[in-house]
């Protein structure tokens, strides 16, 4: 990957107010590109709309459009205007009126590079318990002039599996756009966690304020080392962290410490102690309540 600054942006969206959350990304976007030069921009899951719909899927699947459709049209012209690499976040329409994806385009000043599918939505945005996401399949990583990206969104950060595939595809900086509304704790764990399991940089944005469902995002967007710590974190409020990613990062155990780093957790991997690992499985302690899968497990 090549030097690079990246940045993670937060704001408070209005639900289902699709033009009105554009435009606030353009706007704190031009900013964000005119103080930090960044490089690489990643914006909060589902911003276009915010993360929790007014009314059904189908409500949702009108407001939002198919990848590439006319909002993705914009993001690439502002990329194209401000020279930067674009995690786009928006709900995605699929091919029926039942079925919206909760994706994420990377995209660029030469268009869509590529378009992730939340693998993993939230138990209560999942059908079965009444939701309206349908969930992707496939990991995501594309290689493109500033570094090889991949994406994963919210909730997909809690599963080590999948940061770890999308490190054996190739990613440098992992995005993590985010409606993430538990604790702190929890945030920072997995951001900095799946950040140094993997080496890579992990660059995470959260919404902040109201839901439509009543609960509240607390921000907290960050950017990850990936030895594990933290470069940049964000407030409870609009704004823009940025950090310069330096594209030799593991030489030593800590950021600006003269330690040198021994390991590698990809390399140092013993694969063989792994037998099992993708057997179907639930804890041994009980939830408050459990929402059943379709078959697509």
């Amino acid at each position: 990957m090549k030097r690079i600054v990246s940045a993670a942006l937060q704001f408070m969206v209005e639900p289902m107010a699709v033009e009105k959350n554009m435009h606030r990304a353009y706007e704190l976007l031009c900013q964000c590109r005119e103080t930090t030069k960044a490089d690489l921009v990643v914006l909060p899951e589902s911003f276009t709309t915010g993360f929790t719909p007014v009314g059904d899927v189908r409500d949702l699947w009108k407001s939002v459009d198919t990848i590439p459709g006319r909002l993705t049209d914009r993001a690439i012209a502002w990329a194209k205007e401000l020279n930067i690499y674009l995690v786009f976040p928006t709900y995605e329409r699929g091919k029926r009126e039942d079925v919206v994806y909760n994706s994420a385009a990377l995209v660029g000043p030469q268009g869509i590079l590529g378009v992730y599918r939340k693998t993993h939505p939230f138990p209560t945005e999942r059908k079965e318990a009444g939701g309206w996401t349908t969930p992707g399949h496939r990991p995501f990583c594309v290689e493109t002039p500033i570094g090889n990206i991949g994406i994963v969104i919210c909730y997909d950060g809690d599963f080590p599996e999948l940061a770890r595939v999308t490190t054996l595809q190739g990613a440098e900086i992992i995005c993590r756009p985010s409606a993430f509304m538990r604790t702190f704790d929890h945030w920072e764990l997995t951001n900095r966690a799946r950040a140094y399991d993997n080496h890579v940089y992990w660059i995470a944005a959260n919404g902040v304020g109201p839901d439509a469902s009543g609960s509240y995002f607390f921000g907290s967007s960050m950017i990850v080392h990936p030895t594990g710590v933290k470069m940049a974190q964000a407030r409870a409020c609009d704004e823009f962290i940025w950090a310069e990613l330096d594209p030799d990062p593991i030489r030593t155990v800590v950021p600006n410490a003269s330690a040198p780093q021994h390991f590698d957790h990809l390399e140092d991997r013993n694969v063989s102690s792994y037998a099992g690992i993708l057997r179907q499985g639930r804890s041994s302690f009980e939830p408050a309540r459990r929402v059943p899968y379709q078959r697509w497990r």
